[in-house]
């Protein structure tokens, strides 16, 4: 974290996504695999930290921790619905940051009472203010339409006991994905996704904010898996495993920081590996 705050010196205005991931191979038959939480800024494109979830434990108490270790003043932080607990909230709040956390049945209360009132809007049976922003995408295949709804009514969760620290927004991202081609059977899904932001309710900051939070799936854990094989690995005895996963994670910077080679991540390995020069200004020895 030391080294990172060189590359990256304030998070301020910047996005930073945390998520957990699984080291598959890290089990040996008595321990289960390692569960690492990483912050990462979508705005840089680089892993901030990571956090290893204790023995019989979960990202709930590994995220704090996490928060802890960085410097998040000014940044908006967005976490799935694991990390959608008062404690996390307020310690984000607490930071100076800002949030959107997603909702899910992890907090029933909270989840049933967003979709509802989200469904009533939709269905023009309330009076009460929310403004929408909608994206279409086309690639892959598929036509994909992103509405995103979003209102400053929160005041009334308050008296449903729904006291959550710095709220200004509720969120709901309607995804519609209809398949296309010379063989598309014309399938069209619809998803709703619902969130909580101490963010102000506005409709396209939100919803690029939501969408934002998926690259670190993209952008580093599938990366970590494709051209590391990390879920691969079968180093596992005693820290080994997690020091390892911290080694790829500064790896994955130094290879993404570099922009004077236009190759993958993967291929910028194997580059590094063929030529000493390059590897050396990877490690910042020449120039």
């Amino acid at each position: 974290m030391r080294w990172i705050s060189g590359l990256c010196p304030s998070l301020a205005g910047q996005h930073v996504a945390i998520d957990g991931k699984c080291v598959r191979g890290s089990h040996d038959g008595k321990q289960s695999a390692i569960h690492l939480v990483s912050a990462w800024s979508s705005t840089s494109g680089l892993t901030l930290g990571q956090v290893k979830t204790a023995d019989k434990s979960n990202e709930i108490t590994a995220i704090p921790e996490l928060l802890r270790a960085l410097d998040i003043k000014g940044s908006i932080i967005t976490i799935d619905a694991m990390g959608c607990q008062h404690d996390i909230a307020a310690k984000i709040v607490q930071s100076g940051a800002d949030y959107v956390l997603g909702v899910k049945d992890n907090q029933p209360g909270l989840a049933e009472a967003v979709k509802l009132w989200f469904d009533a809007a939709d269905a023009g049976k309330l009076d009460r203010p929310y403004w929408d922003d909608i994206q279409t995408e086309k690639n892959h295949g598929r036509i994909e339409t992103r509405r995103c709804l979003v209102t400053d009514d929160v005041a009334w969760l308050q008296e449903q006991n729904q006291h959550w620290s710095g709220l200004r927004s509720l969120i709901m991202i309607e995804s519609t994905r209809e398949i296309i081609g010379r063989n598309s059977t014309g399938h069209v899904s619809v998803e709703r996704r619902y969130y909580i932001s101490s963010l102000p309710a506005k409709a396209a900051l939100l919803g690029k904010t939501v969408r934002a939070h998926w690259g670190i799936e993209n952008s580093m854990h599938w990366v970590l898996d494709v051209a590391f094989c990390e879920d691969d690995c079968r180093i596992r005895i005693g820290e080994a495993a997690q020091n390892f996963a911290i080694l790829r994670r500064i790896a994955l910077n130094l290879l993404k920081s570099d922009t004077t080679t236009k190759l993958g991540i993967a291929n910028k390995r194997l580059k590094a590996g063929w030529n000493v020069d390059y590897l050396g200004r990877l490690l910042g020895l020449n120039n």
